[in-house]
């Protein structure tokens, strides 16, 4: 099993990141900032039987109009159950023993999933999901008013 450890050269005030060994790992530096027009170029693709999933954008208001913490903002992103299918694997829904009615979802469907479902990944400030195709559990005509209920 391989550690990565994240530790900070006396010397400098450089971060370093190394192995088990203390070997340096390689860094990914950030490149200068991307046009709006390209971004949608860096959304990765989903391989084998895997889903892209974006997270709608959440209320940041109460319906009595008070503003919601940003704390639970983030929480309510972080726990969604509401996914938007950006694009599906190759191998999605292909098992027609697994899925005899065919598909249970498509590119542009709302989706219900559970909580904590899926890979998370942020590209330029915006939470993407990619999710297996058996964990959808429904497809929503409108979203709107769908919340997690909290214990």
């Amino acid at each position: 099993m391989s550690e990565i450890l994240i530790g900070s050269n006396p010397d400098s005030s450089e971060i370093v990141i190394t192995d088990a060994l203390g070997n340096p790992m390689p860094s990914i530096k950030p490149k200068e900032e991307v046009p709006i027009e390209d971004r949608g170029r860096q959304l990765p693709n989903p391989s084998g039987y895997r889903i892209l999933c974006a997270i709608p954008e959440v209320e940041k208001e109460f319906e009595s109009g008070l503003i919601k913490p940003d704390e639970m903002v983030k929480k309510d992103e972080l726990l969604t159950t509401v996914l938007f299918v950006v694009q599906l694997g190759p191998d999605c829904y292909q098992d027609k023993s697994r899925f005899p009615n065919g598909p249970w979802c498509q590119v542009g469907d709302f989706i219900l999933v559970r909580p904590n479902a899926g890979t998370r990944v942020v590209i330029h400030g915006k939470e993407f999901r990619i999710i297996n195709d058996d964990s959808v559990e429904a497809v929503v005509q409108d979203p709107r008013g769908i919340s997690r209920k909290f214990i």
